[in-house]
């Protein structure tokens, strides 16, 4: 149930634990299909990114890749750090290579589709007040065990910018146990109330990294951080403006997670500078339908 308390604990702390989500048969399926997925795979040698949010490496790697620009309608594959050999080969098998998947899972994926649309995650959306929210982005977590890497503080609302703020939603969706030893998220309860730093933009067209940024994320002390453990099955709803980080993943179990963001749309200006936009293939389709 989804009570009152806790949606007043969503919009004090930025953040919400949530048990028992989904069912652990409904989280396998959707493991059993990722492998399917990562099965039939086939990644042109150009495309094998390396995905990360420290702040340089984005700047020379995701932002400036073309495949990662143009896969907000698409179904793609980003790689862990150290996964390919120097004639861009695999040294691990493949399934513990990847990062993500993403970025429209919800859009082409039929079971991850049904999960992202299902009643109880509409329900829960409602509870909250959305009136017209819409999807903007899917993916796949793998948190590899022992390669996993950390992602380091930052807020969603730096890549996913609307007028006003405050206005996206997280859900994430542990499809494994996520635990301090593999790699759980950890948040600063708050945060979301102080407004963001950094923003990641579209340089202008024709020109050179394609992707820039605009300010640099703060500093922040290590004992401000809160973890926020969660079972299979359950999610955390994650406020666009609260700072989150998850360490590297040294434990000998993977951490996977299925995650996408919404938006309430009603009466709010996605920003034509984010990295992410809409096309004439995919809009962003309404949670609701």
């Amino acid at each position: 149930m989804f009570s009152v308390s806790k949606q007043r604990g969503y919009r004090d702390e930025g953040y919400l634990v949530l048990d028992g989500l989904l069912s652990p048969e409904e989280c396998d399926a959707l493991r059993d299909r990722m492998s399917e997925i990562i099965e039939r795979m086939d990644v042109p040698e150009h495309c094998r990114t390396q995905f990360s949010t420290d702040h340089d490496e984005q700047l020379k790697t995701q932002g400036n890749a073309d495949y990662f620009i143009t896969s907000g309608d698409k179904i793609r594959f980003f790689f862990e750090k150290g996964v390919f050999d120097d004639k861009g080969e695999f040294i691990v098998p493949r399934e513990q290579s990847l990062n993500k998947i993403g970025h429209a899972l919800h859009a082409y994926e039929p079971l991850f589709k049904a999960v992202t649309h299902s009643p109880k995650i509409q329900n829960l959306v409602k509870k909250l007040g959305l009136i017209n929210p819409v999807i903007l982005q899917s993916m796949y977590i793998f948190k590899q065990p022992g390669i996993g890497g950390e992602v380091s503080p930052h807020q969603d609302a730096t890549f996913l910018y609307t007028q006003p703020l405050g206005r996206v939603m997280g859900m994430w969706i542990a499809l494994e146990d996520a635990a301090l030893e593999n790699g759980c998220l950890w948040f600063i309860p708050g945060s979301h109330n102080d407004g963001i730093t950094r923003r990641m933009v579209r340089t202008p067209k024709g020109t050179f990294p394609l992707t820039d940024f605009i300010g640099r994320e703060k500093n922040y002390d290590d004992k401000l951080f809160v973890q926020a453990p969660v079972k299979k099955g359950g999610a955390v709803l994650i406020h666009s403006e609260v700072v989150h980080r998850s360490a590297a993943n040294t434990f000998d179990a993977s951490r996977h997670v299925y995650t996408f963001h919404v938006m309430e749309s009603q009466n709010t200006v996605w920003s034509p500078e984010n990295w992410l936009q809409p096309t004439e293939e995919l809009p962003f389709p309404s949670l609701y339908t």
